[in-house]
């Protein structure tokens, strides 16, 4: 027993004890049934039952601090902690059941799921400017093998685009393919018809069964929810690994996501291969992604597209146009020839207006100017706004007239020009007037002398020369 008790470190009395009991010592505790002091809180619980039987959700620190309002000096902030396991006792043993989340057998090559999720937390820059985006995911639930877009709404477009994205990437078609409950894709409740018409046409060209999870139970889509969350811890480490969150272009940042998530792919390769011996084949082509429009050109030059507001030539006024809402840009075609690409305005109620559609109508019009609805369209940059701000002081009358000269002439030579002749003039603290900026822009942007190259006449000698040594030699 001595040697026994000494080769694992134990007291020989204490080996004497457990062996007499023949049990294990795990088996000889005995839990503890009574308090060790008294119940601080035996006085008021009633009180904070009542109040959780019809209100669960009150937290225990707001509780607590209630108790403290009501009985000055009658708790200490010591007895947070007691009060706060005390709540947690009666949520676990008298409170409201808690929700039941159902862990789901997946197949493979049978559901896949895609999503929005906003990447902005990341603080990713292009070009040192703050990228607001969000990225469009999209995963196969059995294997998680995921793919995305960047994208800067959650439009149909974007959907439309990601989705084909995905699909060919992945070279087969899944039989189910379930999204939230985003308006793009799923009508509201009380239709009758339960996806749009352009995203059901979607759907069928691909022989995709939709699907969309219930009012309120985002969890229902949790396989993509969950890659979420780790898809952009994976990306904030690999920013931190790179050293830097700012890259070049919008390119060049979707190339780095696509490196993540090949890393992120790669440790799934076995239960992929499963999945893509059982996925359908991919229609002929793709589904075109933008919306065609056909719009009325109206009398100010305007067209309203997707409840937004965009300028075009005024040649095109009383026409109507084609318009293509395509996922970054609006495309307007007259007559089979595309006669403007705008970018596109994301939410509603916004407007872009072009100054050079309208400038030679502002210039016959000048008093239209000062009460335009978008005349803050009208200033390219803030010099603009500074030149104008200025020829309204110190020439109020000819003011509008030589602000529209100004910005006839960057219509029609260049805005940059322009800007920098204004830079100079504003800097310098000479008078701003129309003629002036022409001055400038016209010598900075006339062509420099070409300079005089004189090539010295070649002595063709030299060449004999060297023809008679090498006979020589």
């Amino acid at each position: 027993m001595t040697a026994a008790a000494l080769s694992v470190g134990m007291d020989e009395k204490t080996a004497r004890k457990y062996r007499r009991a023949g049990r294990m010592p795990s088996e000889l505790v005995r839990p503890r049934a009574y308090r060790t002091r008294g119940d601080p809180f035996a006085g008021v619980w009633e009180e904070v039952r009542e109040k959780l039987d019809v209100c669960p959700g009150l937290g225990a620190k707001t509780l607590f601090e209630d108790l403290s309002r009501r009985y000055p000096g009658g708790f200490s902030e010591g007895q947070l902690r007691t009060f706060q396991r005390r709540v947690k006792v009666w949520r676990a043993l008298e409170g409201p059941g808690k929700e039941v989340y159902f862990p789901q057998e997946h197949r493979p090559g049978e559901l896949c799921q895609s999503d929005f999720t906003s990447m902005n937390a990341l603080g990713v820059t292009v070009a040192g400017q703050r990228f607001e985006h969000l990225f469009y995911h999209f995963t196969l639930s059995y294997s998680n093998w995921e793919t995305g877009l960047v994208c800067v709404s959650e439009s149909f477009e974007n959907v439309s685009e990601g989705l084909q994205a995905a699909l060919w990437e992945l070279g087969g078609v899944p039989r189910v393919h379930r999204t939230d409950r985003m308006s793009t894709a799923v009508r509201k409740t009380e239709d009758v018809a339960e996806f749009t018409d352009r995203y059901g046409a979607l759907l069928r060209h691909y022989g995709l069964e939709g699907a969309r999870t219930n009012a309120s139970s985002p969890h229902e889509n949790g396989d993509v929810e969950e890659r979420n969350g780790r898809f952009k811890r994976a990306v904030d480490q690999a920013l931190m690994l790179r050293g830097s969150r700012d890259f070049d272009s919008r390119e060049a940042y979707a190339g780095f996501l696509r490196g993540v998530q090949a890393c992120l792919n790669r440790g799934r390769r076995a239960r992929f291969e499963e999945e893509l011996a059982l996925l359908r084949p991919l229609p002929a082509g793709r589904l075109e992604a933008s919306k065609r429009l056909r719009v009325r050109v109206r009398p100010s030059s305007l067209v309203s597209v997707d409840r937004n507001v965009y300028s075009v030539d005024s040649r095109l006024i009383g026409e109507t146009v084609d318009v293509r809402l395509c996922v970054e840009t609006l495309e307007v075609w007259y007559g089979q020839r595309q006669v403007h690409v705008i970018p596109r305005l994301r939410g509603r109620g916004k407007h872009r207006v072009n100054y050079r559609h309208i400038i030679d109508w502002l210039v016959r019009k000048p008093g239209a100017f000062e009460h335009y609805v978008y005349r803050e369209e009208l200033f390219p940059t803030s010099r603009f706004r500074m030149a104008y701000d200025w020829l309204r002081e110190h020439e109020p009358a000819t003011a509008v007239r030589e602000y529209l000269a100004i910005l006839r002439l960057a219509a029609y030579e260049s805005e940059t020009a322009v800007d920098e002749a204004l830079r100079s003039l504003i800097a310098s603290g000479e008078i701003i007037a129309s003629h002036a900026v022409e001055e400038l822009v016209s010598s900075r942007m006339a062509p420099e002398r070409p300079a005089e190259v004189v090539i010295d006449a070649v002595d063709l000698g030299v060449y004999d020369g060297l023809l008679e040594e090498v006979a020589a030699s």
